[in-house]
């Protein structure tokens, strides 16, 4: 029964790396690790998928010699802190963050942001991705059309406003050369 498998599993608070680990390779539901706490996050939907796939191929094609992957897909950003990214890019295919289970960090994290998690999104997030020393992070947010490109002030431990960019506008990153997205195609996909 249900209670029978749930006397199996740690109780919140109780969940470390192993155990979350062992959850997640088991199932393509998105699930993050957060000081001993799981968190479901919410499905995506048919428009968050539409401009995930489409960055997926922009930032493939902008980063040739790198690795980019997309959700399900997870980062240890600190002790017992799992998040699972949109996308994830490592620049070096042999950087040594890089385990076939999840990766230690990242490069570059990328954010769909959902309306029913905006703020995990736009402010837990942030504040952790920072802190985990992500050189770059890209918050998308179809509902404003809106792409926000954030860098990592060196030794600051805090994100600078690489740009905010809106229809009309093309999205640039900080680190990447050359990766150049038209907002108003991105979001007219959809």
């Amino acid at each position: 029964t249900k209670r029978q498998i749930a006397e199996l599993l740690p109780e919140q608070g109780c969940w470390d790396e192993e155990a979350y680990l062992g959850l997640t390779d088991g199932t393509n539901r998105l699930v993050e690790l957060v000081d001993g706490r799981l968190e479901m996050l919410p499905p995506p939907t048919e428009r968050h998928q539409l401009v995930l796939g489409s960055l997926l191929d922009r930032f493939r094609a902008a980063a040739p010699g790198g690795i980019v992957l997309f959700a399900p897909f997870r980062i240890r950003i600190a002790p017992g802190h799992i998040r699972e990214p949109d996308l994830v890019v490592l620049f070096d295919r042999d950087d040594p963050r890089r385990e076939d289970r999840h990766w230690h960090g990242a490069d570059v994290v990328v954010e769909v942001v959902s309306p029913s998690n905006r703020k995990h999104d736009v402010v837990t997030k942030h504040r952790e991705y920072a802190r985990a020393g992500i050189a770059e992070y890209w918050i998308v947010d179809p509902e404003r059309e809106e792409i926000v490109v954030l860098y990592l002030e060196s030794g600051a431990g805090r994100y600078d406003e690489h740009g905010r960019f809106g229809p009309g506008d093309a999205a640039t990153s900080h680190l990447i050369p050359g990766l150049r997205i038209d907002v108003s195609e991105l979001f007219d996909t959809v």
